[in-house]
């Protein structure tokens, strides 16, 4: 009797350890997408650039009306004139390129700078949710080819991450 206790002891302590040493995974994606701080960034960012872009493009129909007006004035006015204005509008739509790239580069830093603060905010969240479980490894979802949904730890680690951080300063 003693040693069928010894072997069920050895087989549960084996199979313990081999479920300990199941890795899991998560989706990053969902996580930074999904959470509470990561659609309130992304909200803001989507606003921020379309803000700016409605800017430009009311910028860009100011350029256009005065585009068709020299094109108007070209048989009214002397070559030299028509020469400086066409100078000046295309100086102008250069602006407003180098305008339109700030921003989007702006908006894509800003991205970025929300992406790393989220994730610097989730990794301490996964090591401690590691130690608490007993979990050897978690990968990303990405990695993957097939697995078991229940090793997915993505909705307990959103949910840590959005009750520890509403938003994030980018």
């Amino acid at each position: 009797m003693k040693f069928i206790k010894l072997i069920l002891f050895f087989v549960f302590f084996s199979f313990a350890s081999a479920i300990a040493d199941t890795p899991y995974f998560i989706d990053f994606k969902y996580v930074l997408n999904e959470s509470v701080a990561g659609k309130k960034a992304q909200k803001d960012l989507k606003n921020q650039l379309e803000k700016g872009l409605e800017q430009l493009k009311s910028k860009e129909k100011k350029v256009q009306e005065d585009e068709k007006k020299i094109i108007q004035q070209k048989k009214l006015i002397n070559a030299e004139e028509y020469k400086k204005k066409v100078k000046a509008l295309r100086s102008e739509v250069s602006k407003l390129q180098t305008e339109r790239q700030k921003l989007l580069n702006s908006v894509a830093k800003k991205r970025a700078k929300a992406k790393s603060e989220l994730l610097k905010n989730v990794n301490p969240l996964i090591e401690q949710y590691m130690k608490e479980k007993n979990i050897k490894m978690v990968i990303d979802k990405r990695s993957l080819l097939v697995a078991n949904k229940e090793l997915d730890i993505t909705k307990d680690i959103t949910n840590l991450l959005n009750g520890k951080l509403k938003s994030i300063n980018y």
